[in-house]
């Protein structure tokens, strides 16, 4: 395989400022909370002001160097600045870049490039429809499509889902901390446990347990007195993302998806996260023997974080007509010659058997941390989306996020970005480009290493004098 070090910064942190955030940083960090808007939240954990980064490794305005194990919140998949990438994005801002839904070589390609990569015995069976630039965007198109066919109006969507911030997505969402504060969405969604099996909602140990989170939805739909009428879709991510990349029960997609079709209900597969070989595969669902109607997609298709999202379909649930929905910014030019380049890039390197090898590689080494460390529940994941899900006690399972916010704090000193999540904000969540490489990976190691000994000082010390006097 070609060496992907070129396209890195570096391979390894480099420490400039003694203590972060850095001077530079610090000041436009005050200047963006004097005249930027209070949501801004990623900078509130991550305080630090970007300067430049190339591949898995960013550089802030004071020189330091971090490994990105953050990805953008899974945008990078093939790194920052990846050179290759921006031929073809250079190459189209030369020529056009918004030319709203008409057809274009450019486009067209694109299409055809989605469409080929589908299992062949489905390819022919699909089709695909650009929308905003966001994930959002692709997410209320989904639902408007599936409303539009069915012609019925209630929706189901599952425990730990995330799917956006706009009315539709939130409404499908179902961490309440982003809809406390909204007291109408749209309505008629009900919310079903997902095969979190670490957590199992029916309390059942995943080898006694027989699909009861699949049987708790069927019987949902089949009786007339669980208060849910039949909805026109149910909405779900193949391996849940923000819910603390979650990987369900093998089996379980298959059952969900054949539970729905029995009732004539679309099934919407949101791969915005685990979609453009996240996972290894082009998307997630192809790791199954489950297939959806609808397939939500962002984020990393833009390649190097150039926003495009859209819809790929089954031909018989076509049921929109021309200008039944529309956006000025769909489909824009260059982040489809971007996504162009990253597919590409993506074959020309291999990177889907790449993403299974590196991804295996992290695993490997984060379960010998979670073999030495007490408060390390669970690794789990698929290619290059993994979480590490933190607790107090391993037989109890009681949630740990006191201790995930100490061990990434002192993480990010060391020049190492990652993101949190899970239900209870204890979940590590690792979405680094799927490029990086294992040098990198082993710099990033012994930086957890490092912050886990402050960590054990910190909480392991009382309790063992705790268990002293007892």
């Amino acid at each position: 395989m070609k060496s992907l070090k070129k396209y890195h910064l570096s391979e390894r942190v480099k420490i400039v400022s003694p203590s972060l955030p850095g001077e530079k940083s610090k000041a436009l960090l005050k200047l963006q909370g004097e005249i930027e808007g209070n949501v801004v939240s990623y900078p509130k954990n991550m305080p630090i002001a970007i300067k430049r980064a190339k591949g898995s490794i960013i550089e802030d305005v004071d020189g330091n160097h971090f490994i990105d194990f953050f990805g953008g919140c899974g945008v990078l998949n093939v790194g920052h600045g990846n050179e290759y990438v921006l031929d073809y994005v250079k190459e189209q801002q030369s020529e056009l870049i918004h030319a709203l839904d008409f057809p274009t070589e450019n486009k067209l390609a694109l299409i055809q490039k989605i469409l080929k990569h589908l299992p062949k015995e489905i390819q022919g069976n699909y089709k695909v429809s650009f929308g905003g630039p966001t994930g959002s965007d692709a997410v209320e198109a989904a639902i408007k499509l599936a409303k539009i066919k069915t012609g019925r109006d209630g929706i189901i969507a599952f425990s730990g889902g995330y799917h956006g911030m706009t009315s539709g997505a939130l409404a499908v969402t179902s961490d309440t901390f982003f809809r406390k504060k909204i007291t109408s969405l749209i309505p008629n969604v009900h919310f079903v446990p997902y095969s979190y099996c670490y957590r199992c909602p029916f309390n059942k140990e995943e080898n006694s347990c027989d699909y009861d989170c699949a049987k708790h939805f069927e019987w949902i739909l089949e009786t007339g007195h669980s208060g849910i009428t039949i909805p026109a879709a149910i909405i779900l991510e193949p391996l849940q993302g923000e819910g603390g990349n979650i990987l369900p029960k093998e089996g379980f997609l298959e059952r969900i998806v054949e539970i729905a079709h029995k009732y004539g209900i679309i099934v919407i597969f949101d791969e915005i996260q685990s979609g453009f070989y996240r996972t290894g595969s082009f998307l997630e669902f192809m790791n199954t023997r489950a297939v959806p109607d609808i397939i939500t997609f962002s984020k990393g298709f833009g390649g190097i974080g150039f926003p495009i999202s859209g819809l790929i379909y089954k031909k018989n649930i076509e049921a929109w007509k021309s200008a039944d929905h529309i956006g000025t910014f769909r489909g824009n030019q260059v982040s489809i010659a971007a996504a162009r380049g990253a597919f590409d890039f993506i074959e020309e390197y291999n990177i889907e058997e790449y993403t299974k090898t590196i991804g295996s590689y992290l695993v490997e080494k984060l379960r010998v941390l979670e073999s030495e460390n007490p408060f390390i529940g669970e690794v789990r994941g698929k290619g290059m989306m993994i979480g590490v899900e933190f607790v107090k006690d391993k037989t109890t399972k009681e949630p740990f996020p006191e201790y995930l916010k100490k061990f990434r704090a002192e993480c990010f000193q060391r020049r190492l970005l990652f993101e949190v999540g899970g239900h209870y904000n204890n979940v590590m969540r690792l979405v680094p480009p799927l490029i990086t490489t294992k040098n990198i990976i082993d710099v990033a190691i012994e930086i957890m290493k490092d912050a886990i000994v402050v960590c054990m000082e910190e909480y392991m010390e009382p309790i063992l004098a705790k268990n002293k006097t007892e």
